[in-house]
């Protein structure tokens, strides 16, 4: 299937390992030039040299936190200063620290909203005016199978990746007259450093193994084993693509079943 992504600019947040890496590997596959953030240097630079090395596409990476609005604004202006435009962005973040309601305090639900939520907002600000302009865009928020069954002890993003939730679906239907889609993928459990490091703190808090951790997990899911990266950014660039053209303000689970709402 032709994606029709060959020569599109793509901003992807977080990019330099994880979920926001496989998204970036997958886009550059398919033949979109990139833009790529994150925050620590040394990782995003052998991200964009093994992409380049593999694809051929033009890789820009730029250090940043986005969850600093000084962060967003040096991302997207180097977007418009090497590429011109973005055609695709996809926002990413990673998920703020687990723990029960009374172990955050006020600071903690700050950091947690400027990271997951208003990350988002202005990088969906900087980059709409174009995308109208060229009656062309695609947004696709990384959000969490969490905004439709709420994971224990995540409190702050089942809170805060539902109210991007809310802020992309409504958005969808302010911009679908400009041929912008707006759409979520959810995650389920897939085997990145950030599940990891869940299983490690619910073994300490549990008194059993990472291993053990995980096998709770995929007794879970119907698929019974976490996903693999590669899976969900499938998913991302095809919501990305020419063919989803009629898919907008739509949250996508990649969870091998592990939602159970009909819905």
């Amino acid at each position: 299937m032709d994606l029709g992504l060959g020569g599109k600019i793509a901003l992807v947040a977080a990019a330099s390992r994880g979920l926001g890496r496989a998204v970036a590997e997958e886009l550059a596959r398919e033949g979109a030039h990139l833009v790529i953030c994150a925050r620590g240097a040394d990782a995003l630079r052998e991200t964009a040299a093994a992409i380049r090395a593999e694809t051929g596409v033009k890789v820009a990476e730029v250090v940043a936190d986005l969850s600093d609005p000084s962060g967003v604004a040096r991302v997207t202006e180097c977007a418009l200063a090497d590429f011109g435009r973005v055609d695709i962005l996809v926002t990413n973040s990673g998920g703020p620290p687990a723990g029960p309601f009374e172990s955050h305090s006020a600071q903690a639900w700050q950091a947690a909203v400027q990271q997951n939520l208003h990350s988002v907002v202005e990088l969906s600000r900087a980059v709409l005016p174009g995308m109208k302009e060229r009656r062309w865009g695609r947004i696709i928020n990384v959000t969490s199978i969490a905004v439709k069954q709420p994971v224990d002890g995540l409190i702050l993003s089942n809170s805060v990746r539902a109210a991007v939730t809310g802020f992309a679906r409504t958005l969808a239907n302010e911009v679908a007259t400009f041929g912008i889609t707006v759409n979520n993928v959810m995650p389920g459990y897939t085997r990145t450093q950030r599940v990891e490091d869940l299983a490690q703190r619910n073994a300490s808090l549990h008194g059993s193994t990472p291993d053990a951790e995980r096998a709770k997990w995929e007794g879970q899911i119907p698929m019974a084993r976490l996903g693999e990266p590669a899976e969900f950014a499938a998913m991302v660039a095809f919501l990305a693509s020419e063919r989803a053209s009629y898919t907008t303000g739509a949250s996508i689970p990649v969870d091998g079943g592990w939602i159970r709402s009909l819905l």
